[in-house]
């Protein structure tokens, strides 16, 4: 060994808050340092993995770390001891990176497993707990908010189309697709005067049309058909538990990613439910009650893919009513089986009259 370091070099061991005095030595080759320190068996530093510690407050003494010890240093008296280190300037790794890297990955699977999997589950649980006149409310308040979110006038919500004939027709329209229904279903439908061409159910018994949907359908039947869809969902509850997972969600990420209240969550909760994107197997049996309620107000189920397949035609796949339901499965296949769903060789007559289809998109009048 050679190089002896003079003396005034210390040692940190990183457990214990006491520099001990040391003296180093270098191999013959200087590939090793040998340091000697007072009270416990000599160390030996592999020259190579000798990093020097940047940004120290004091300069007059070079503080020097091994790169597989992240808490160790050594405090030399010489600053003549770094040419003797080839690479000092080197970045040393973090130690555990490879663990950090795991636990970060875990950290990502128990947010996706408690978004993708807990919360919904909880959601469908907590759903059939809640009481009619607590979900009527949630979808009460809900529609206020919806009606304040899509107002673009600055003179308040968006109005409810409220014409005596058309709310008539479309009365009429709701109680032919209810006939032999639970007398527990309580149903609240009602017409916005907004130009999207779209519909959704909401908790408690709330459908909602667009004036845009009225204006676009080509007859009472298509309308009909997107009513008795919604009508399914508000059945099955699917609105109360997409409310539920929605809001779980929501919480779950605002914790995570800083305060997410207040306004934000309104209009993230909203969008949600105008736009609700409900499960394969909720939007399949959806579609099935509608084509049992169509069958048994005298309508062809073949209304609903007509209804499908012309407004993709007319706004393509990503707009209005046509987002709304492209969804698992496809919608080329359920307008497939919205037509395969009519009987052959039976024939159906119009649910409403041509004077009260009149009244019906006159209904904003």
């Amino acid at each position: 060994m050679n190089g002896v370091a003079p003396n005034g070099t210390y040692y940190f061991d990183g457990d214990h808050a006491v520099a001990r005095a040391a003296t180093l030595q270098f191999s013959s080759d200087y590939r090793e340092l040998r340091i000697a320190v007072d009270g416990q068996a000599p160390l030996v530093w592999i020259t190579a993995d000798i990093r020097a510690v940047p940004d120290q407050a004091g300069r007059d003494k070079p503080v020097l770390r091994l790169k597989s010890d992240p808490v160790a240093r050594l405090i030399v008296s010489d600053r003549s001891i770094l040419a003797m280190l080839p690479n000092k300037n080197r970045p040393a790794p973090p130690k555990g990176r490879g663990r950090l890297f795991g636990w970060a990955l875990a950290a990502v699977a128990s947010v996706a497993l408690i978004v993708g999997v807990l919360v919904p589950t909880m959601a469908d649980q907590l759903a059939a707990y809640i009481p009619p006149e607590g979900e009527r409310a949630l979808g009460e308040t809900t529609l206020d908010q919806i009606r304040d979110t899509l107002d673009d006038t600055g003179f308040g919500p968006v109005a409810f189309c409220e014409n005596g004939s058309g709310m008539a027709a479309l009365t009429r329209m709701e109680q032919k697709l209810t006939v032999g229904l639970s007398p527990e279903t309580d149903l609240s439908v009602h017409v916005l005067d907004h130009d999207m061409v779209n519909a959704f159910a909401l908790p408690g018994g709330f459908v909602v049309l667009f004036r845009g949907l009225i204006d676009a359908a080509e007859g009472p039947d298509e309308v009909a058909a997107v009513l008795a869809h919604e009508i399914g969902h508000v059945i099955s509850r699917d609105p109360t538990r997409h409310a539920l997972r929605s809001a779980g969600s929501i919480g779950v990420l605002g914790l995570l990613f800083g305060d997410f209240a207040g306004g934000a969550v309104v209009l993230f909760l909203t969008e949600r439910l105008i736009d609700a994107r409900y499960s394969q197997g909720a939007e399949k049996a959806a579609d099935e009650f509608a084509y049992g309620r169509l069958q048994a107000a005298d309508v062809s189920p073949a209304a609903l893919g007509d209804m499908f397949e012309r407004l993709r035609a007319k706004y393509g796949d990503s707009q209005g009513i046509v987002a709304h339901f492209l969804s698992h499965p496809a919608l080329s296949d359920r307008i497939t089986a919205a037509r395969d769903a009519a009987p052959e060789g039976r024939t159906f007559a119009p649910i409403l009259s041509d004077a009260e289809w009149t009244a019906l998109q006159a209904v904003c009048d």
